[in-house]
């Protein structure tokens, strides 16, 4: 494989509400599979994504600014961190999450997903839905293909501070 390049004028700019979006920088066909990467801008306290999990793949979410507010589901139980710019959380195959923008903060967060699976289908999908353009459940056949499996029964996102 050779290295890959992606200058931020060209990638992909998926929009979502209140002038947020999604920069799409490398899907895993871009990286021989090694990784997947996004940049994620929420508006102030705006979902970023409801309780899922991967099953193949570890996330990695380093905040570039703002503050953003996760659900966490590991071995040891439930929690919710807040963590500011700077800070990273590492989300294991299997765990279910949920994250979005902390009350009245904006957020951006550089995603990576490795070993990538290639999410930019999903992404595009989930702008469409985010838009109000396709229902939700055009993303439910999709969840084994990209990886993202909803948790129907994970606890909401608790946006109160810690």
């Amino acid at each position: 494989m050779n290295p890959f390049v992606v200058r931020s004028e060209e990638a992909e700019h998926v929009p979502l509400p209140a002038g947020a979006g999604m920069r799409l920088l490398a899907d895993a066909a871009d990286t021989a599979g090694a990784v997947g990467a996004n940049l994620l801008r929420l508006a102030a306290g705006a979902d970023g994504a409801g309780p899922h999990h991967h099953s193949r793949s570890t996330e990695v979410f380093y905040v570039l600014d703002g503050a953003v507010r996760f659900r966490l589901r590991g071995a040891d139980g439930d929690r919710a961190e807040t963590v500011g710019a700077g800070g990273l959380v590492v989300v294991p195959p299997g765990t279910v999450h949920a994250f979005g923008a902390a009350p009245g903060r904006a957020a951006e967060l550089l995603v990576l997903l490795t070993p990538g699976v290639d999410r930019f289908g999903y992404f595009r999908a989930l702008g469409r839905v985010r838009r109000g353009e396709e229902p939700f459940e055009v993303l439910l056949g999709e969840q084994d293909r990209y990886d993202v499996h909803f948790a129907a029964a994970a606890p909401p996102l608790d946006r109160q501070s810690d």
